[in-house]
């Protein structure tokens, strides 16, 4: 498919700042059988069904932006993906300059090397420091990769705990699971009280996330990659339900294309530990999800791509325009929908 049929217009005021406070006050728009209704997050438990399982990312965010210097000049690095207890891939600014064998100096002795340049601006880091140590060194001389649309990616203190899920575990994303961002302590409870279960898999989002969609066509677009996993248990939790004829609900395009990478041609959930690039465009058959939540996603974006592979291009468009009109805030910190592709038995 062009690439430009994903496009649409959004106002820039539309582009959250900042998350909605407190955080299930964020609207929820619901798109099912039902057409378009507009709720809130808050009242998420009684748009779902007893016996539906809910699948989280906990994956948490690290800061993964850095400035550093390479003898005289400043350089800016953010790191998207592991490839080793100590190397990451990153994209640097300014990349130009950058030659393998280079350090850059990100202060008291935190260095890392550059091993290997790519294309795009990415390079591969090696530190000096591995494992435990390294993300400790992370949090103390990083900041919160807030996505470029979001105040020119410049986060704050108050990013660090804004730009996190409360069910954050595994340490590795440079970029939020944003679905989750809405959740609170209250409304998982409110669900376990529907009698919703919750299942939690790990997908550590890159950067990668961001880049722009350079191509014409969607089938001349490299997917970037991610490191997911989903424990036996976990697996098992998922293919009860279905069983037993619940919904699957994901929460996020992260947790979709997950399970989506997970799942074979029959519906069945298997346990996974390894890297997916699935790009999930229209015309995809959808294994296992039957509900998404997620948020309003960039033009020309492969989020945008997913959701509408999910409900129909036509319909995807006309419910954005319905929440341009209504005033949803977008992306990351903005509002949700809630996205169900069959209606309901």
């Amino acid at each position: 498919m062009k690439v430009d049929d994903f496009d649409f217009d959004l106002p820039r005021e539309l582009i959250a700042e900042r998350p909605a406070e407190p955080r299930g006050s964020a609207r929820l728009l619901h798109v099912g059988a039902q057409g378009l209704i507009d709720g809130r997050v808050a009242e998420l438990a009684g748009m779902l069904k007893p016996g539906d399982v809910m699948v989280f990312n906990d994956t948490r965010v690290i800061p993964a932006r850095l400035f550093g210097r390479r003898g005289e000049a400043g350089v800016e690095v953010t790191l998207h993906q592991r490839v080793a207890l100590d190397s990451w891939k990153a994209f640097a600014r300014p990349a130009k300059k950058l030659r393998p064998g280079d350090r850059v100096d990100f202060g008291h002795g935190f260095s890392a090397a550059v091993v290997e340049k790519g294309e795009a601006g990415e390079v591969t880091l090696r530190f000096d420091q591995s494992g435990e140590a390294l993300l400790a060194a992370l949090e103390e001389f990083g900041r919160m990769p807030l996505p470029p649309y979001i105040r020119k990616g410049q986060a704050d203190e108050r990013d660090k705990g804004d730009y996190q899920t409360v069910f954050a575990r595994a340490k590795g994303a440079v970029a939020a699971p944003t679905a989750g961002l809405h959740f609170t302590p209250d409304l998982l409870a409110e669900l376990d009280a529907r009698g919703v279960r919750r299942v939690t898999v790990t997908l550590h989002v890159g950067a990668g996330t961001f880049l722009p969609v350079k191509v014409d066509d969607t089938a001349d677009h490299r997917m970037h990659s991610e490191i997911g996993v989903i424990s036996a248990d976990a697996a098992a939790a998922v293919n009860a339900a279905k069983s037993a004829g619940g919904r699957v609900v994901a929460v996020g395009t992260t947790s979709a294309r997950l399970l989506e990478s997970a799942a074979d041609e029959t519906g069945c959930l298997h346990p996974f530990d390894a890297a997916t690039d699935i790009f999930i465009t229209p015309g995809y058959r959808f294994r296992l999800v039957d509900v998404l939540m997620t948020n309003f996603h960039l033009p020309r974006s492969t989020l945008f791509m997913l959701v509408s592979a999910f409900m129909g291009l036509d319909r995807m468009k006309s419910a954005y325009e319905h929440a341009k009109a209504s005033g949803y805030r977008f992306y990351s910190y903005g509002d949700a929908c809630l996205l169900e592709r069959k209606a309901s038995p």
